[in-house]
């Protein structure tokens, strides 16, 4: 899986390119997992990229959520498509993560 990974102010934005789906999530998954910003909780995925996710995407989400909440904070996301917004809803899982429209109202939410 490509990803394209920008830091903004103090957010450590990873975008994924394609689905996260399969072996793609786990690639996606190792990447963030060996960054530091994920200790600090400012760790943030930017989704614009990622038409759809699928169960072990959902795990991979779940799995970074929980490691941000040790640092007292919320994993935070951006640029949902329809598809992925509705997956999260209809899973119950979008009120765990903090969603905004871009990586820059990201940055600016650490401010």
């Amino acid at each position: 899986m490509q990803t394209h990974e920008t830091t903004q102010g103090v957010a450590h934005i990873v975008r994924p390119i394609g689905p996260i789906s399969g072996d793609d999530a786990d690639q996606l998954a190792q990447k963030c997992h060996a960054s530091p910003s994920l200790r600090l909780g400012r760790l943030a995925l930017d989704l614009s990229a990622a038409p759809f996710i699928d169960s072990r995407g959902l795990e991979l989400l779940l799995d970074l959520s929980e490691q941000v909440a040790q640092s007292g904070r919320t994993l935070k996301l951006c640029g949902l498509s329809p598809t992925v917004r509705e997956i999260l809803e209809l899973t119950d899982l979008l009120p765990r993560f903090e969603c905004f429209d871009d990586p820059n109202a990201i940055a600016r939410s650490y401010l």
